[in-house]
């Protein structure tokens, strides 16, 4: 499907994130604007200080926006809005967390844990529908049913991931933010939590921002993926044709980052290190986003977005 028919449910534009503290400001997101298409997985890819994760957060109202606006299913929901409509943001979207151990109560059992948001937005008839909604929910996930009257500490890493996957799918959301959701996990389990979401999706109808710093995961669950560098977007493109053509230097320096399986070709293989002060001369020529065809957009001057249509297109322009 072309993506002009495709119903867009998340619209960013041009929105900045700046943190303040006394005098000093820092720009943890800047101007930054992308879609989300409903039922699709777009994935959010970077090192560590990227801005990831503080998009993820100003799109749940937990960061705010120092610019732009952030607009859902064709309502605005950054800046003041209100209560009513808060309330719908936080259940028609739900986050999954990085750490599956700081996110849920310790103190709580895992059967509140999971029905905290139903009894908080009373998403349920009496409490024997309460009840049958969590034991569903607990036994979709992978969980048995006397695991609901034990604590998170009582549970592994992975088990404790799928006790927030359980609570943020038991809202019945449209949009799922996941922040990283599997970097804390061992990579047996990995594999599992990714094939849960993937199961949940197609049978609810999910969409889903991904958050990750590994592209070697993104690649296999994403419909299209976001390549974000020092809160500015590098490039967007659909995940094969990024894999196929990666063109700007840090999309390519992520890409030789991945492992690979060989030992002998994983000890020969070159690792590009992006350095934008060698690479790039903005002083004369301003860089910005441009869309090349195909839905594949890179940041660059207009010298380099020239050699970057030379290097996709070749003779087929």
């Amino acid at each position: 499907m072309d993506n002009s028919e495709k119903k867009v449910l998340l619209s960013v534009r041009n929105l900045d994130v700046v943190f303040k503290s006394g005098k000093s400001k820092f720009k943890a997101v800047d101007n930054v604007s992308f879609d989300v298409y409903k039922g699709e997985t777009l994935s959010i890819v970077g090192e560590s200080g990227s801005g990831k994760t503080t998009i993820g957060r100003a799109i749940v109202r937990i960061n705010p926006c120092s610019n732009g606006e952030i607009i859902y299913d064709g309502k605005r929901i950054s800046g003041k809005i209100s209560r009513k409509e808060d309330r719908e943001v936080v259940r028609k979207i739900q986050m999954i967390f990085q750490d599956p151990s700081a996110s849920l109560n310790e103190r709580a059992t895992i059967e509140y844990i999971i029905s905290e948001g139903l009894m908080n937005f009373k998403l349920f008839k009496n409490q024997r529908d309460r009840i049958a909604k969590v034991e569903k929910i607990t036994k979709d996930v992978g969980l048995l049913p006397e695991h609901l009257t034990r604590y998170p500490h009582e549970f592994s890493g992975g088990q404790r991931q799928r006790v927030g996957i359980a609570r943020s799918v038991v809202m019945e959301p449209e949009f799922i933010i996941a922040d990283e959701p599997i970097s804390a996990l061992d990579v047996s389990i990995r594999a599992q939590v990714l094939n849960l979401l993937k199961k949940f999706q197609e049978e609810k109808g999910l969409t889903y921002l991904f958050i990750a710093h590994d592209l070697s995961v993104v690649r296999f669950i994403s419909d299209r993926i976001v390549v974000i560098y020092r809160g500015k977007i590098m490039e967007i493109a659909e995940s094969e044709e990024l894999f196929a053509y990666p063109l700007h230097p840090y999309t390519k320096s992520l890409i030789s980052a991945i492992p690979i399986p060989d030992p002998a070709i994983e000890k020969s293989k070159k690792l590009l290190i992006y350095e934008p002060e060698k690479m790039h001369d903005y002083s004369v020529e301003k860089p910005e986003l441009v869309d090349l065809g195909n839905g594949h957009m890179v940041y660059g001057s207009p010298s380099e977005i020239a050699e970057y249509k030379k290097i996709r297109f070749g003779n087929e322009q």
